[in-house]
């Protein structure tokens, strides 16, 4: 699986100033299918980050104005473009945790939408296991419980 992506492409001017470039390549086949991709990247070579998107049947990753202006980026700029998608993917994963979301597709569905900061939370609250291995599974369930319900980050104990 080709995780860094390099092509050259035209931008183009969306809504509110918004720059839009479409992506010529199928990210679900190179990173594996999402509704949405949060990636990083360069932009030659200005450091991006953002999503990649499906829009009227094509992929797209969309440029805030800012940056376009802070970037000098205006409509019709060719530009080199080098994008990676941020944060573990369900491939990066321990196997008795990746077959835990493979068991729960909701769970699997919105750990692919969640920021790489969130997936790296539930990540530690697991890998936390390394004394005790016995709460490993206990974990990884409890995480993909959360996960399944739409949680991004578990709720922090009540003080006492």
């Amino acid at each position: 699986m080709t995780r860094v992506q390099r092509f050259t492409a035209s931008v183009d001017v969306g809504p509110r100033g918004r720059g839009i470039i479409a992506v010529p390549f199928d990210p679900d086949e190179a990173w594996g299918a999402k509704s949405q991709h949060p990636v990083g990247g360069r932009i030659d070579g200005r450091k991006v980050r953002g999503t990649v998107t499906s829009a009227d049947d094509r992929w797209v990753f969309t440029l805030p104005s800012m940056w376009m202006c802070d970037a000098d980026v205006s409509a019709g700029t060719d530009v080199t473009v080098e994008l990676h998608p941020e944060g573990p993917q369900r491939g990066d994963l321990a196997e008795d945790i990746a077959t835990a979301l493979a068991a729960n597709p909701a769970a699997a569905a919105f750990w692919d939408t969640l920021a790489q900061f969130y997936r790296k939370a539930y990540l530690r609250r697991i890998d936390a296991t390394t004394r005790r291995p016995d709460l490993r599974a206990v974990r990884i369930a409890e995480v993909v419980d959360l996960l399944a319900a739409g949680v991004k980050e578990r709720p922090r104990p009540s003080p006492r």
